[in-house]
């Protein structure tokens, strides 16, 4: 299920992201990036809906997941039930 995030307060979401951000130890190359950044340039793809934010009902989890890979999701969601 996609959660919008303007049904979330801002802090919640920020926390959604932090925690996403540091389980996903996305690699920025040789570049040093900031927590802060990263979390500010996800913040920026979920406004644009470049990414999306689903709850997972089966693993009752939230993740953080390109707009593309919806229809995989949707789809394990329902085998997997």
């Amino acid at each position: 299920m996609i959660i919008p995030i303007a049904d979330l307060s801002e802090d919640a979401v920020l926390n959604i992201i932090e925690g996403f951000v540091l389980r996903e130890g996305t690699e920025y190359g040789e570049a040093d990036v900031s927590l802060q950044q990263k979390v500010q340039q996800v913040l920026t793809q979920l406004t644009s809906g470049e990414v999306l934010l689903v709850y997972s009902e089966l693993h009752e989890t939230v993740n953080i997941i390109p707009k593309q890979q919806l229809g995989e999701f949707e789809l394990s969601e329902t085998l997997q039930q």
